[in-house]
């Protein structure tokens, strides 16, 4: 039943557009499902989303979170034939742009609908049939045929524009979507939020729906400063590398289970990354072992999450990386496999209720 729940809610997720800073409409979404499920939130001034399960005092207070906005466009120019011209927000690959169907989001649920032109094969030049066009040089057409008509439909110069907003099932329990990145987390960590309710013991657990991850991977320190919770779990994709042209990259299966990231590393001008609190490794892997659930293990560079920042907040925050195996990470189309969430969600559910008074955060619990 968790299967096709997980399923249900992931694509009601998908379907509502969020880019990072504009992640309203997914809040209120997440907040009318959890208020149903008698689990009340609060938001803070940036937007992030929390629900807080008071537990042991004793124990460490745990922080864990998803990001709920993705990556996208924002309006730069209209030209005076109406083709609309955009800025990049978040790390959206140039190759993926040519003919994409996007979304261009007027405000007050104005969505408009539109694609992002391509040269006719028949009039390119050979020279140029294989290049890509950098996303300046693209532009989005809506059919307007004119500036004026463009801003008559409502669209202004700063709107946020996302692919536009797509689910569907591909075989077994594998999916497909827009913003796979993160809304599979928000489902699981919805999910999660009930079990967590109905735990008898457990530390206090501060569930937490982010912002601007894709942006600048900073929303969810507001949250964390707010907190300040001794652990800190963040729930985000892992690069499946069973994806062809991936396979000396790691050992991530798609279906193979949840993972934890032992290393990540931007490595392209943002010096910072997570290597994980060892009480954590610990935590997850005997977690994993005593529960039976299979667990994947990752150590990317070029991978960044909100973690990184959360977990230098305070006195410092016992920080996981945790998260389930995705392919063709910030395209149009992510698939992921509705397996993999659910025994995330067990993994997460069975490691949160270990985490009790004795505790131990100290660095010298391993002597690895």
């Amino acid at each position: 039943m968790m299967l096709d729940e997980l399923g249900e809610l992931l694509t009601e997720l998908m379907l509502i557009p969020g880019l990072a800073g504009h992640e309203d409409r997914v809040r209120r979404a997440i907040a009318g499902r959890l208020g149903n499920a008698g689990l009340p939130s609060s938001t803070d001034r940036l937007g992030n989303l929390t629900v807080t399960l008071e537990g042991d005092a004793e124990a460490p207070s745990v922080m864990v979170f998803a990001h709920m906005d993705q990556l996208g466009f924002v309006v730069r120019r209209i030209d005076p034939d109406g083709m609309i011209r955009v800025s990049r927000l978040g790390g959206v690959p140039e190759r993926t742009l040519a003919s994409q169907a996007v979304t261009v989001c007027a405000g007050n649920g104005n969505d408009i609908d539109g694609v992002i032109g391509n040269m006719s094969h028949h009039a390119t030049p050979p020279d140029e049939r294989h290049a890509v066009l950098p996303v300046l040089a693209q532009a989005i057409d809506t059919g307007h045929g004119s500036r004026q008509a463009v801003e008559n439909a409502g669209i202004r110069i700063g709107d946020p524009v996302v692919y536009k907003p797509t689910a569907m099932p591909l075989a077994g329990n594998r999916v497909a979507g827009t913003c796979i990145d993160d809304r599979a987390g928000c489902a699981a960590l919805m999910l999660l939020a009930r079990l967590l309710a109905d735990m008898v013991s457990r530390p206090t657990v501060h569930i937490v729906f982010s912002v601007q991850e894709e942006f600048n991977l900073r929303g969810a320190e507001v949250a964390a400063r707010i907190l300040r919770p001794d652990v800190a779990i963040q729930i985000d994709l892992m690069l499946a590398t069973d994806t062809p042209g991936m396979e000396g990259l790691g050992s991530m299966q798609l279906g193979g289970g949840p993972g934890i990231s032992l290393y990540s590393f931007h490595g392209r001008g943002t010096l910072n990354g997570v290597i994980p609190h060892p009480a954590m490794v610990r935590l997850f892997e005997t977690t994993a072992e005593t529960e039976s659930i299979p667990l994947q293990r990752s150590a990317q560079v070029g991978v960044l999450t909100d973690l990184s920042y959360v977990q230098l907040t305070g006195d410092g925050v016992a920080a996981m990386d945790v998260g389930f195996p995705l392919r063709y990470s910030h395209s149009s189309l992510e698939v992921c496999d509705l397996s993999d969430l659910v025994d995330l969600i067990r993994l997460l559910e069975a490691a949160i209720a270990r985490i009790g008074p004795g505790f131990d955060l100290s660095r010298d619990g391993d002597r690895r």
